[in-house]
Formats: structure tokens, C-alpha cells, sequence
């Protein structure tokens, strides 16, 4: 898959997740260093938040929306997930006020970004990108957006989430 990163083109490995797929497992690094998977999730809606860096303004913005307007929700977990290390994504979450954010680190190897189809070749981040997965982790939601400096739909995920 092509995508766009400030109107450069770049090439995203793995395959794309669509629709009906079952989530694929993983093990990711919590801010601790310790790891989670998904089944650390089961029984909740998820909401894979995938993010290139939270150190940059669409990240941040993005992170904030789908944790302040999903925070209320006892059956949904927002995951964000990116290839910052762990210390930084903790830094991120402190100055952020958002202390209870579940924030993952795939920076360790490919494997979840190979999965997802979201691992950048050229630049080893992770593209933005929302996968919502149902209870039983079957993917209900996919966004892959295709500008990597642009917004995703939160209309349209949100939407989606509604009840």
C-alpha cells in the first residue's frame, strides 16, 4: 500500500486488515516495559488508535479526541499504539493529563505492524490509522489514512461506536 507523508510517497508493508477479519494477537510493551496483548482486552470493544508519534500535533490531537470522548464508556478500551519507546509515550501521557491512557509500544520489532498493514518501510513508524474490534475481536471499523499528516474521520469512528 502507497501512502502519503506531507504529500511524499511512502510504502506501508504488511496487508491491510479489513472488515470481518479476526483481530490478529500481539504483544506489545506497556510503559512499564511490561507486556500486553489483547487478549488483555477481552470482553471490551477496542479501539486501535495507531499513531506515527505521539510527539506531533495530528497524534496528539488524536489521541486526545478518542480518549476524551470515549473515557466515559465501561465497554470500550482506546489502545493507542505506536513505535515510540515506552518512556516516551509515559512522558507523553504525564504532560498530556491523560494518566490513565493506554498507551503501546511496537517498537521493538515488526510483527504488529506487519499484521495490521501499517508499518512504514522507509521511516520504520507506524501509518495513522483506527481499527475498532467487537467484544470478540472481529474488526467492525477500519480507517487507514492515506495522508499521514491528515486527521481520521472521528466522525465516522465515533459514529460507529455509538450504541
Amino acid at each position: 500500500m502507497k501512502i502519503t507523508f506531507g504529500g511524499n510517497p511512502l510504502t506501508v508493508l504488511g496487508d491491510q486488515v479489513k472488515v470481518g477479519d479476526k483481530a490478529k494477537s500481539f504483544s506489545l510493551l506497556k510503559n512499564d516495559l511490561s507486556e500486553s496483548t489483547l487478549e488483555d482486552y477481552k470482553g471490551k470493544i477496542k479501539v486501535l488508535n495507531i499513531v506515527p508519534s505521539l510527539d506531533t500535533g495530528v497524534c496528539d490531537a488524536q489521541t486526545r479526541k478518542f480518549n476524551k470522548d470515549l473515557n466515559e464508556r465501561d465497554d470500550v478500551v482506546v489502545v493507542t499504539i505506536s513505535n515510540d519507546l515506552p518512556f516516551a509515550q509515559a512522558r507523553w501521557c504525564g504532560n498530556a493529563g491523560l494518566d490513565t491512557a493506554v498507551t503501546l509500544s511496537a517498537h521493538k520489532d515488526e510483527v504488529f505492524g506487519n499484521d495490521y498493514g501499517v508499518l512504514i518501510k522507509e521511516l520504520r513508524l507506524l501509518s495513522r490509522s483506527v481499527i475498532v474490534l467487537d467484544k470478540n475481536d472481529i474488526i467492525t471499523y477500519v480507517e487507514y489514512v492515506s495522508e499521514g499528516t491528515d486527521h481520521p474521520n472521528y466522525e465516522t469512528a465515533l459514529a460507529h461506536l455509538k450504541v
